[in-house]
């Protein structure tokens, strides 16, 4: 086992960095993340993590960021900077390697991208993920290079982008590139590796291809994610899509990722797949198959958004809600919050007494109505009440709704059970603002089922804000009225 000695990571605003330093400040490691803008790592990182700005194409702040570092973790690219990426990518590398040369790092461990090495159609994006392997072991310390094909995660640029697709579009005309076979890796197999790569023995530097068991092409990925959604997809091939028009075709459909939008489809004209079982020998990691990597990014996705608290949230501007609601992952975030001058018990105790005879404190005939229309659609309907007008338990019903998460005077979160083209939720976080005063924030979160969910939820939001608006107003005219009256 080689001696741990300090940790930096660059590029821990990224996917990637993101998720390595959150398993690195597991560990306890001596951790340093280096940042443009250390700002955007606030709240992001441990009080443990130092946290140093830098900039890899200003060399002269590199020295204080390596100074002491045994492993230096680069996940540093440019392809969101336009069409010089390629080059400001071999410059920075270039920064990095002789400073790292010159503060004695004993090895940098690099994720590059798959692809045939040396092949003449490689395309540009893929050949500059390889040359910055080839730029940081010039500076002569010794590189662990990690090759991957797509990461299966939320946040995954390829990932996000085959999602985005199979849930917008429920017919996709398909160019060549969809039968380009590639080998996907589950997010947390390609942190395993990465965080294994700084125990690997002295001289065991060089290029390690990763990659699941499956070899498939992105025509079956987008037909898996479809399936474990439950949505009905038909891919309909055709000749004509050249790499350019279909860059310009997803930026059609699917706007956030038009700015690197071609030069992701041009890569994925090339097959990218492991050629060697190098990894495999070398490393204990063995990659969880597509249809489980699939599994286990929807299943953590809920995990994070159970775990979300949206007070903090969206208080900290993490999530901004633009009209029509902020994105987190699949789901679409509506969330509004008011300040009243009660402490936190009194400002929950309208919340927890919603539904039932209570009411949704605006628009009950509307909520009413909204329940006839899903008895008559085979539905529950509002029928089911309420168990007691003051007390809730995990796992009971309010109405259409079910009690999913419940905190005495701090949170409320219901999950919808009326017919839905998607799942929903309803969640009201109580913080407080000192002793008598507190914020009730009211958090609407919406999982579309494809396109008909998505027409649902932007058809209908005037509506929502309108009756969910009212009903946060209203429980904050409770709330107060209830301590005038006791005055």
């Amino acid at each position: 086992m080689t001696p741990r000695g300090e940790v930096l990571v660059a590029g821990a605003t990224g996917y990637v960095g993101g998720r390595l330093v959150a398993c690195l400040e597991r560990e306890r490691v001596l951790l340093r993340c280096l940042a443009r803008r250390p700002e955007a790592l606030a709240g992001r990182v441990a009080g443990s993590t130092e946290v140093v700005q830098g900039d890899c194409l200003e060399p002269e702040t590199l020295a204080p960021a390596l100074r002491g570092v045994d492993t230096a973790y680069y996940l540093v690219h440019s392809m969101g900077s336009g069409r010089r990426f390629a080059t400001l990518d071999e410059t920075a590398a270039r920064h990095f390697g002789q400073a790292a040369r010159t503060a004695g790092v004993r090895r940098i461990v690099y994720l590059g991208g798959l692809g045939a090495e040396g092949e003449a159609e490689l395309s540009e994006h893929l050949r500059s993920r390889q040359q910055t392997g080839e730029v940081l072991r010039a500076s002569g310390v010794p590189v662990v290079e990690l090759r991957a094909s797509i990461i299966v995660g939320s946040g995954s640029l390829s990932y996000e982008m085959v999602r985005a697709l199979v849930e917008r579009l429920p017919v996709m005309v398909c160019p060549r590139w969809v039968r380009v076979r590639t080998q996907p890796i589950a997010i947390d197999d390609v942190v395993a590796y990465l965080l294994a790569a700084r125990d690997l023995p002295e001289g065991a530097d060089g290029v390690y291809e990763i990659g699941g068991p499956d070899v498939v092409s992105y025509r079956e990925i987008m037909l898996e994610y479809a399936r474990q959604r439950g949505l009905r997809r038909w891919l309909v091939p055709v000749p004509l899509l050249t790499p350019r028009l279909s860059s310009l075709w997803l930026g059609l459909v699917t706007p956030l990722y038009a700015r690197v939008g071609r030069k992701l489809i041009e890569s994925l004209r090339n097959p990218t797949v492991v050629t060697s079982d190098r990894a495999l020998a070398a490393f204990a990691v063995r990659p969880r198959p597509l249809r489980e990597a699939i599994a286990r990014a929807l299943s953590q996705e809920d995990a994070e958004l159970s775990a979300t608290r949206w007070s903090d949230a969206f208080s900290s501007a993490a999530l901004p809600s633009p009209w029509g609601g902020a994105r987190f992952g699949t789901r679409l975030v509506d969330s509004r919050a008011r300040v009243v001058a009660v402490p936190p018990s009194r400002a929950f105790a309208p919340v927890r007494r919603l539904g039932g005879s209570t009411g949704w404190y605006c628009g009950n005939a509307l909520w009413r109505l909204r329940g006839a229309l899903d008895l008559a659609l085979g539905g529950v309907g509002l029928r089911r009440g309420r168990r007691d007008p003051e007390r809730l338990r995990v796992g009971e019903p309010v109405d259409f709704w079910r009690v999913e998460a419940y905190e005495e005077d701090r949170l409320l979160r219901l999950a919808a059970e009326m017919r839905l083209p998607g799942r929903a939720w309803l969640q009201f976080d109580v913080k407080p603002l000192g002793a008598s005063r507190s914020e009730i924030r009211q958090t609407a979160i919406f999982d579309p089922a494809g396109l008909a969910g998505l027409l649902y939820w932007y058809a209908l939001y005037p509506i929502h804000s309108l009756i969910f608006g009212g009903m946060l107003r209203g429980i904050a005219a409770r709330a107060q009225a209830e301590i005038v009256g006791e005055g």
